[in-house]
């Protein structure tokens, strides 16, 4: 397994080695000893959560006030355009989006240290997405942002077909600013 660093401080894609024959394929998904060499530490309180998504939907953008929260992302099942935003203050690369084809054929996982905005669009007619995230969900901590907010500017691929009400009633990235200061 290979691991790359990204353009945002501290998000790394492994990228697996998939072994294909007549039979189809088998790769392994996740390394401990792989990724600690590489700073990931998902620790003992870490959690496995998968969501399915119909083509169009975009889910996000999220992310976690206080300590934040970890997560290594894979898809297990077609194809999303998965985007991340660094919302860490004190970071080099804060405020800057960054997008990635997740899919299930070349099955590079994401690797998001905790502080980032994360959401994706599925670009398939299904999409199961998997998460490892490093902690217990916590409600009151979950923060925001509109996935079509202008100062953010990401594009998505597709017309959206599915939104969460609430992700379709988040907050800004200014007002998100406004909170951290």
């Amino acid at each position: 397994m290979e691991v790359r660093t990204a353009g945002i401080e501290g998000v790394r894609v492994l990228v697996p080695t998939p072994h294909r024959d007549d039979r189809g394929l088998f790769t392994r998904t996740f390394d401990t000893a792989i990724a600690a060499e590489h700073g990931i530490d998902l620790g003992p309180e870490s959690q496995d959560s998968q969501s399915r998504s119909r083509q169009g939907t975009i889910r996000g953008m999220h992310g976690r006030q206080g300590r934040g929260e970890a997560k290594l992302v894979r898809v297990a099942h077609g194809a999303v355009l998965d985007v991340l935003v660094d919302a860490r203050p004190d970071s080099p690369t804060f405020g800057t989006v960054e997008s990635f084809r997740l899919d299930d054929e070349d099955f590079h996982h994401l690797f998001v240290p905790p502080g980032l905005l994360h959401g994706f669009q599925a670009l398939t007619e299904v999409a199961d997405v998997c998460y490892r995230i490093d902690r217990p969900h916590a409600p009151g901590e979950d923060v925001a942002v509109a996935h079509d907010d202008p100062d953010l500017a990401i594009a998505w691929p597709q017309p959206v077909t599915a939104i969460s009400e609430r992700d379709r009633t988040a907050g800004s990235w200014r007002a998100l600013l406004a909170s951290l200061t």
